[in-house]
């Protein structure tokens, strides 16, 4: 688990400054979040190597924090976090995007009840999207999703139509399977898209283990519906 230190906080943020110079520390503060979310995506078992991005869009400045390509989550400084505009374009940073920012942008371009973005390759919803199976509500925490998280068609990793696949596939949803591929999923804040993730993963695995020994009961769409509506004031995880 990872411990907040305010004081070896303040100490990186001053070290930062002093590297970058006031003046040039754009989004500081989603860039530190993207930086130490990285981590936790590895501590909790949630992607392995530099597999998976993470991304926060700053809707004030219409940009994009999103982590940069092929480098280990700790090793990476938040300088090293790469701002995009909406369309695309870098704004600031030295290091190259994710490849997958398409399929964080076309979020933040199209639904203004997403702010921040993970892409995992989590085991067992790897697994169900290796299948091309949907994940059914087999767990009422699948509503943090949605009354169900689809399978998206497959499309190569980091193509604008892979991105447009994860879009269709996600639509009244939070998180989508992506063809043998991963795991999506978006929330107002990544302390809430990281949530989404582990429940999913959760959910996936208990889908998993369910099947391995029958039938799985599925939770009838009435009952999915009582917990979307619970879940809008219960679930809903505080950012650090």
């Amino acid at each position: 688990m990872l411990i907040f230190n305010h004081r070896q906080h303040v100490r990186q943020v001053e070290d930062l400054i002093n590297r970058l110079g006031v003046g040039s520390v754009l989004m500081l503060e989603e860039r530190q979040q993207i930086v130490e979310y990285g981590k936790r995506l590895v501590t909790a078992n949630l992607t392995k190597g530099t597999g998976g991005n993470l991304s926060i869009y700053n809707r004030e400045k219409n940009l994009m924090a999103i982590s940069p390509s092929g480098i280990d989550y700790f090793k990476t400084e938040p300088e090293d976090v790469v701002i995009l505009d909406v369309k695309g374009n870098r704004v600031d940073g030295h290091r190259e995007p994710s490849s997958e920012y398409e399929m964080h942008r076309i979020f933040y371009a199209n639904r203004d009840d997403i702010d921040a973005v993970i892409h995992t390759h989590t085991m067992y919803a790897t697994t169900l999207a290796c299948l091309n199976w949907s994940l059914p509500p087999v767990h009422y925490m699948v509503a943090l999703a949605g009354l169900d998280v689809r399978c998206a068609k497959y499309a190569t990793y980091g193509t604008k139509e892979l991105a447009e696949n994860a879009f269709e596939a996600m639509k009244g949803r939070n998180a989508v399977l992506l063809a043998n591929h991963g795991l999506l999923a978006g929330a107002k804040d990544l302390a809430n898209a990281f949530n989404i993730t582990e429940e999913i993963e959760y959910c996936s695995e208990l889908y998993y283990r369910t099947k391995a020994i029958g039938d799985p009961v599925i939770l009838p769409e009435e009952e999915m519906l009582l917990m979307l509506e619970k879940f809008k004031t219960y679930g809903q995880v505080k950012k650090y």
